[in-house]
């Protein structure tokens, strides 16, 4: 059994607490925990044992997997992907026994990128529009726009297009036939 929250549906096991918005047509499933002040846009889709707050800003259109925290300073635009157990930190250098909450560096990640299963995101970066962070990648550094990572640490090994395909050396998308050009931010559509 779901309820209902606005125009927004909740699962009877999922926690919302006071102070969150929620976007019309989002959903959240199964176990999931949205901390006060955390914002989330419309026709979002929250797996099972998502946990996002304090103060985190969810775009429109995102899909968040399971398994996934996103702590406070990280922010996801527009149409992000979030695989199955992605992590991202909120400390470069945590310690049990040092509290470093003075510490969380800001992650933003930009409009239609997607991180693979299993991926780390390490905090202080920003994911350019559209990139692809393959499973099980750790970043560590900014990422371009439309670059493809791999690896520990992420690499640049190609270039994706905005549906997500890689491209060739010719920059084109084999799905849209869109055309990229590269720049020192990335690619960008021609």
């Amino acid at each position: 059994m779901t309820l209902a929250f606005e125009n927004a549906t909740i699962h009877e096991s999922a926690y919302v607490d006071e102070g969150c918005e929620i976007g019309d047509g989002t959903r959240i499933w199964h176990f999931c925990h949205i901390i006060s002040g955390t914002k989330i846009g419309k026709n979002c889709s929250l797996g099972q044992n998502v946990m996002a707050g304090p103060l985190v800003s969810i775009g429109d259109n995102c899909k968040i997997q399971n398994n996934v925290s996103i702590y406070k300073g990280v922010s996801l635009e527009d149409g992000v992907f979030c695989g199955p157990s992605c992590v991202f930190t909120n400390v470069v250098t945590p310690r049990a026994e040092y509290e470093r909450k003075d510490e969380f560096s800001k992650t933003l990640v930009k409009r239609g990128a997607t991180i693979g299963a299993n991926a780390t995101i390490v905090c202080g970066h920003t994911l350019g529009e559209y990139c692809t962070i393959g499973a099980g990648a750790v970043v560590t550094k900014d990422v371009p726009a439309h670059a493809l990572m791999v690896g520990v640490p992420a690499v640049r090994i190609g270039w994706v297009s905005r549906a997500g395909d890689v491209l060739g050396n010719d920059l084109k998308c084999p799905r849209t036939g869109e055309k990229y050009k590269e720049t020192d931010a990335g690619l960008v559509l021609l």
